[in-house]
């Protein structure tokens, strides 16, 4: 199985349970939300770039070039799962990610040609736009991912926005998969804090030459001082439906009963 997914998914578990009288012991072993440093390209300084992170991602346009791109992230950071991050011709090449000898793959939605992943390939991220429909974005749960990435490129580089939150909590009450999300570097403790809370297993911050130096680093501490989340409480859905109120009986006068008897 994936390194990155088996984490998040332990993260997602962790965050499930209610926190009882050993929450002491189960913060100090509870899994943290996982930290992923996207890159550009890989090259010889990618150990400079995601230091502090729990995984590595690459943006590859087709399975050959990205799979030297992944060897050569790889061979460079040894102590994290890499994975392959599917754009322009890679989106029709689904079929053959197996080729990539990645830990995980992360594919749009929107573009990447409908294929079966092999049994036994890299985890599978799938990728959505922020407004992806309610109804759709349920289906997303009876298909065949391990993870979902949301991505909103309606909204430019900034400060996360309280939009931003809202959706994002709406897809982690909706999704059964764990749930990443990117966030902008210099994103602090305080909203870290917010988006552990609202169910989000992993962060994926971009990394790289352009990049401030220590970000990861200073993320990876950040993370690592979260106070766990309050358990989340379950919303009531149920449909209220009218109230049929039982017609009365008609009354009955005394003396009649008797009357049907003597006759």
């Amino acid at each position: 199985m994936s390194k990155l997914i088996d984490r998040l998914t332990r993260v997602s578990q962790a965050a499930a349970h209610p926190m009882g009288f050993r929450a002491a012991r189960s913060a100090a072993a509870m899994p943290r939300m996982q930290l992923v440093a996207a890159l550009a390209k890989a090259d010889a300084n990618a150990s400079d770039y995601v230091v502090g992170a729990d995984a590595g991602l690459v943006r590859v346009a087709g399975v050959d070039s990205g799979a030297r791109a992944i060897k050569k992230a790889a061979d460079a950071v040894q102590d994290i799962p890499w994975g392959a991050w599917l754009e322009a011709h890679a989106l029709g090449q689904l079929g053959q990610v197996s080729s990539l000898n990645c830990d995980f793959v992360v594919f749009p939605a929107a573009g990447t040609a409908l294929a079966v992943p092999p049994a036994g390939g890299p985890g599978m991220v799938l990728q959505v736009d922020s407004s992806v429909p309610e109804g759709q974005l349920r289906t997303a749960n009876d298909l065949a991912v391990d993870a979902v990435l949301v991505t909103a490129e309606q909204e430019g580089p900034g400060p996360l926005t309280w939009h931003q939150l809202m959706l994002w909590r709406r897809f982690a009450g909706l999704l059964t998969a764990p749930l990443l999300v990117c966030i902008p570097n210099g994103t602090g403790t305080d909203e870290l804090q917010l988006l552990w809370e609202a169910g989000i297993g992993g962060v994926v911050v971009a990394a790289g030459p352009d990049s401030s130096p220590g970000e990861l680093k200073r993320l990876r501490e950040a993370i690592d001082g979260l106070a766990p989340p309050s358990p989340r409480k379950k919303r009531h859905s149920e449909a209220l439906l009218p109230r049929m109120e039982r017609a009365a009986e008609p009354a009955v006068e005394i003396g009649e009963e008797d009357e049907d008897e003597d006759d």
